[in-house]
């Protein structure tokens, strides 16, 4: 199911209920009932768990917006280090050059076209992958320089590979959702309390009521969505991409 049909469906169930309620609990409402005479002490404390949700939510967006850039940032460390494998390579013999450089395009193309789906449909890295980066690693730490500029480019060559590992790394840990149960359980609940404080103000019938009922629950729905897209930057809609590898290996990508 596409991600923009489960948001649409998230935020009409959610004006479709609160809508509900609001007309059923108007029905039983007594012709003579002042709507006015809702306690102060009531609106003022709907303010403020109104407040200090916004807070909460505008926090966890931020978190997880972090997340998604720190995740897209790894990606772009990784490409670039095994790209600066790639180019150094070439003050070695053409023999070494080119096994370096074919098994560095071997794993920028797993990582474009198989990889990448792993990670979205599992949470995890492929085993292949791994793999394929040692074969990296042991092209360029099995060679013994012969001349100085050839040993000149060696320490180097091995810093951009372990330069990849680490941001593979990264990758691994970014590779699932990154928000704990107990923060969801706290975002819902308090949506749920949010939501259900504007009874208290008895609503009526108007459609201006209902209309701006229906925003505010749809809006608070729309924001769980964004808080849930983001919080798997590889997984989902508004994900990390491979433009990084893309961009720089458009000959290993096609």
């Amino acid at each position: 199911m596409s991600e923009w049909l489960v948001l649409t469906i998230a935020m009409a169930s959610a004006c479709a209920v609160v809508l509900t309620i609001a007309i059923l609990n108007n029905r039983r409402v007594g012709e003579d009932d002042d709507p006015s005479e809702t306690p102060d002490v009531i609106e003022y404390m709907t303010m403020m768990i109104g407040v200090v949700y916004a807070i909460v939510l505008g926090l966890a967006i931020a978190g997880v917006w972090e997340g998604r850039s720190a995740a897209q940032e790894s990606v772009r460390l990784e490409a670039q280090a095994l790209h600066e494998v790639r180019a150094r390579s070439s003050v070695y013999p053409a023999e070494v050059r080119d096994r370096i450089r074919t098994d560095v395009d071997a794993y920028v193309s797993h990582v474009v076209h198989d990889e990448w789906r792993t990670m979205s449909e599992r949470g995890s890295l492929s085993d292949r992958g791994t793999r394929l980066l040692d074969r990296v690693r042991a092209d360029v730490t099995a060679y013994e320089p012969r001349t100085d500029h050839e040993g000149q480019a060696y320490q180097p060559l091995i810093d951009q590979v372990a330069a990849a590992d680490d941001a593979r790394s990264s990758r691994s840990q970014m590779a699932g959702a990154t928000m704990p149960g107990v923060v969801w359980f706290g975002l819902i609940t308090g949506a749920l309390v949010t939501v259900g404080l504007i009874f208290t103000l008895q609503i009526r019938r108007t459609f201006r009521e209902l209309l701006l009922a229906g925003l505010f629950s749809a809006l608070i729905a729309f924001l769980l969505f964004l808080i849930w897209d983001f919080d798997s930057p590889f997984g989902r809609g508004i994900s990390a991409t491979t433009a990084p590898f893309i961009d720089l290996f458009p000959h290993a990508t096609r």
